[in-house]
Formats: C-alpha cells, sequence, structure tokens
C-alpha cells in the first residue's frame, strides 16, 4: 500500500503540473486574504481566521480532483493497470495507497495556511485569534480534504480521460458540498423537512466541526462518506 502512496505522491510532482496546481492555489490563499478588500483578513478590525476557512472548501473543490484526477484514469489510458493488477496488491490496498497518497499532497497543500494563524496573532494587539475554533476548523478541513479526496480517486476509477474524471470530481464534491443545503432551501420544504435535508450535506457538518466542538455523529459522517466512496472504488476497479 505504501509503495502505491509513494508513487502518487511522486507522479503528481513528477511534472510541472503538480507544482502548478499548489501554486495556484496558495496564490488565490494569499490573493483573497490580504489582497482583495472584501475578504482581506487585515480590514476586518479583530483577529479571525473565518474568510479562510470559508473560503478554503471552495478552492479545495477544484484542487483535489485536479490532484486526483490522475489516479486511475491515468493508469487506465497508459495500460499500467493491468501491471499494477499483477502486482502481489489486494484491490483495497491499491485504493487505499491511491488516497493515502493523494490525501498526503492535500495536507501539504494545507500546511503553509498554519503561516496564516502565526501571523494574524502576532498582530493581534489583545486577544488573538479563538484558538479551539481554529484547531476546530482545521480539522474540518482535514476532514472535508479526505472526503474531496475519496469522491475524486471515485470518480478517476470510472473512466480514462482525466478531463472527464475531473469534472465529475469537482461536480460531486459540490453537489455533495452545498448542493443539499440549496436544496433544502426551497420555499416546498420550509414546513421541517429543510433541517433533515440539510444534515445530509457536507456543508451542514463542515461548520459544526469549525465551531470548535468535535460532535461524534459529524466524524461518523465524514468516515461514512470516505468509507462509501472508497468500497465503490474497490467495488469498481475489482471489475475491470
Amino acid at each position: 500500500m505504501w509503495m502505491i502512496c509513494k508513487k502518487e505522491w511522486q507522479q503528481f510532482f513528477s511534472s510541472l503540473t503538480g507544482y502548478m496546481a499548489l501554486m495556484i492555489f496558495l496564490l488565490l490563499n494569499g490573493l483573497f486574504l490580504f489582497v482583495f478588500p472584501d475578504t482581506n483578513l487585515l480590514d476586518f478590525g479583530y483577529a479571525s481566521l473565518a474568510a479562510y476557512f470559508n473560503l478554503a472548501p471552495w478552492l479545495l473543490l477544484f484542487l483535489i480532483p485536479t490532484i486526483t484526477m490522475r489516479s486511475f484514469a491515468d493508469e487506465y489510458k497508459s495500460g499500467s493497470f493491468e501491471l499494477l493488477k499483477t502486482l502481489p496488491l489486494k484491490p483495497q490496498s491499491i485504493v487505499m495507497g491511491k488516497f493515502f497518497g493523494a490525501l498526503l499532497i492535500v495536507l501539504t497543500a494545507l500546511l503553509p495556511s498554519i503561516i496564516y494563524a502565526f501571523s494574524i496573532q502576532q498582530l493581534s494587539v489583545t486577544g488573538g485569534i479563538d484558538i479551539g475554533g481554529s484547531i476546530g476548523s482545521y480539522i474540518g478541513l482535514f476532514f472535508l480534504g479526505a472526503v474531496f479526496t475519496a469522491i475524486g480517486i471515485c470518480s478517476s476509477s470510472f473512466t480514462n480521460n482525466t478531463v472527464v474524471a475531473f469534472i465529475a470530481g469537482a461536480f460531486t464534491c459540490f453537489l455533495l458540498f452545498s448542493g443539499f443545503g440549496a436544496f433544502s432551501k426551497l420555499p416546498i420544504f420550509n414546513a421541517g423537512p429543510d433541517y433533515f435535508i440539510e444534515i445530509l450535506g457536507i456543508q451542514f457538518h463542515y461548520r459544526s466541526i469549525s465551531r470548535g466542538v468535535l460532535d461524534s455523529r459529524d466524524l461518523i459522517y465524514f468516515t461514512g462518506i470516505v468509507a462509501l466512496f472508497l468500497f465503490i472504488t474497490v467495488k469498481n476497479i475489482r471489475k475491470r
């Protein structure tokens, strides 16, 4: 499994595309958080990373499918998947290796954002940032990244076209993240079902963890979604 994980890491950084994807992600973060007026952290008047934690999911929604789109699609297209099947590895090990390799890249992209927290803390005159809420938000980002990674790998396992894998992964991530919340706001559901529809979406549970309280229901939800998409991926590559 760890051999596959290492291969995913090396494959992503073996081309300029991988470096450009991370550079664009970090550049957009910097522009939105320290340059653009409506989201500039320095203009808030108080120490808070709320703008970053509201922005990061939308950037990850495009970054992670970029990372995962080649996971299986390139293997199918190049014919190396046939070679991969000859290795003494179970389908579960292959999928988990791909998953952890991609997730490690996602964590590498998120790690520099700790500089934002440190900078805001140092610039704060009194109080500083909400440590508990910030830690909870980072945990929420980790689980969000894990869910998006599982979705992206699952999408890549259905096609040998990386563009199709990217579009399918990004669309599914968007649908699960904000689709249920938007759907619950339809007037027809205002009588009561709106809450139960909203809790099916990722955004509801991400916001819950971002408050700094680790609720077991949120952890079970994220773990269950990851397990579901990895299970689908395993079933899919077994058919091939």
